[in-house]
């Protein structure tokens, strides 16, 4: 019997009115977002963890009467929180903030502003309101003892987890304006960041997606209807080669659903299909995503140089899609 109906919603940041409006009639009027205010995101890996800490707040603070060597054992035991924190001096602290307010930003077309400023406010604006109101703000320090002197930080920075493997973190109220490279100079001079490496730099403009980890699953097929598949940025996937990836699979599943019901998913050891896990796997935070290293499932050892890392993954990658190296 032959089948219809099958199609495929490919589009992105310049998703016309009409085609918007359908595709939130479709998916919720929760489904769809109109704005793209995310922080930056880096390697966990590229932490220097002799400086970092694992705690949430309060849990990890050391109590006044609390032997330091007893409070050591007990942080121990906090591996597993839900945030690695960067602790900051006075001096530290001061000097970033001078940084970033004097730092390059991007210049917004005035419609980005009104949508994005009414949700959220960029780091670097926040930090020209005053010199203490990071630390009154995302970088307040209360419910926190550094490790390495045993007292409350001069102010904080938390780092929280990305993906479900907990390879790549977010810096936790860091949505920013600033270039890529000030980003990339700004950001590490934060204590416990000065090697981190960026897989995805914050970004403030105006992107239509949809709300992909609850309503796709990894052949980007629309969970609630067998017969729709999304492909495109409006999946969260970012950039040419990326939309490209969800386009194939998309077209690959929409074509073998005609024929036959079956689907097709790719290895999350493979760029395509680690993309395609990312926007469909369950995250309360989830934020549009290129396609990095970082989104890839770990070695079984570590391997400090950069390249001979990226070179392995991308063997094992070619190796999943049983793609000889030419």
């Amino acid at each position: 019997m032959q089948r219809i109906g099958i199609v495929i919603i490919a589009t992105g940041p310049l998703t016309s009115d009409s085609l918007a409006k359908e595709i939130k009639e479709i998916t919720g009027d929760e489904g769809l977002h109109f704005y793209d205010a995310a922080a930056p995101i880096i390697e966990k890996d590229s932490i220097d963890m002799n400086i970092a800490f694992w705690g949430d707040r309060y849990d990890q603070e050391r109590g006044k009467e609390e032997d330091i060597d007893e409070w050591k054992k007990r942080i121990e035991n906090l591996k597993e929180a839900d945030y690695i924190n960067l602790p900051m001096n006075k001096e530290e602290y001061e000097n970033f903030v001078n940084e970033l307010v004097n730092a390059e930003v991007v210049q917004l077309h005035e419609f980005e502003k009104r949508e994005i400023f009414e949700g959220c406010m960029p780091i670097e604006i926040m930090a020209k309101r005053g010199l203490d109101t990071l630390r009154f703000g995302p970088l307040k320090p209360v419910g926190f003892t550094d490790p390495r002197t045993g007292f409350r930080p001069y102010a904080v920075v938390q780092l929280r987890q990305d993906n479900k493997e907990g390879s790549i973190y977010n810096l936790v109220g860091f949505q920013t304006n600033l270039k890529f490279g000030e980003q990339k100079r700004v950001f590490s001079l934060i204590p416990g960041l000065e090697k981190a490496e960026f897989v995805k730099y914050g970004v403030m403009h105006r992107n239509t997606y949809i709300n992909s980890p609850e309503l796709l699953d990894e052949t980007y097929n629309y969970k609630l209807n067998s017969n729709i598949y999304f492909a495109g940025q409006i999946t969260g996937v970012e950039g040419y080669v990326e939309s490209i990836s969800s386009g194939l699979v998309a077209g690959i599943n929409a074509y073998m659903r005609y024929k036959s019901d079956e689907s097709k998913t790719f290895s999350n050891k493979t760029m395509i299909g680690a993309l395609a896990k990312y926007i469909s796997t369950d995250n309360k935070k989830f934020q549009p995503m290129n396609a990095n290293f970082g989104i890839l499932p770990g070695l079984d050892s570590r391997i400090k140089d950069k390249k001979e890392r990226y070179k392995i993954l991308a063997e094992k990658s070619l190796k999943e899609m049983n793609i000889t190296k030419v």
